[in-house]
């Protein structure tokens, strides 16, 4: 599965981005999405899945209604809406695919994206 993240950028304190991830693969329907993020100097932290059907999503504490996560079948497109931004959510942010039932693992994850940078200015 090759995935393609798209979307970050500059943004300042209490704005908006949408992160946008294609699937190459045609099983993209069968597969939980999730999005990661990774600032300077941390390690690679879960941020949101969604189930397969699109029925089920997880969060991480940090993001909870302030992100959301939808996908499009059609599409087989990915997206994270961030609302409400902060400085803190500065980071490089990956998209990946699993076979597992909303996993929040890095290592659940079999196939990752290669990232998009998003900056917060306060």
């Amino acid at each position: 599965v090759q995935l393609q993240a798209s979307g970050g950028g500059l943004v300042q304190a209490g704005g908006s981005l949408r992160l946008s991830c294609v699937a190459s693969e045609r099983t993209f329907s069968t597969l939980t999405m999730g999005w990661f993020r990774q600032a300077p100097g941390k390690e690679r932290a879960f941020v949101a899945a969604i189930s397969r059907g699109g029925g089920g999503t997880a969060y991480a504490d940090s993001v909870k209604g302030r992100f959301t996560i939808s996908r499009d079948a059609a599409r087989k497109t990915v997206y994270l809406q961030m609302n409400s931004l902060k400085p803190e959510d500065t980071a490089v942010y990956y998209c990946a695919s699993s076979n597992r039932f909303l996993p929040t693992q890095r290592e659940q994850y079999e196939f990752w994206g290669q990232g998009t940078q998003v900056t917060v200015s306060s």
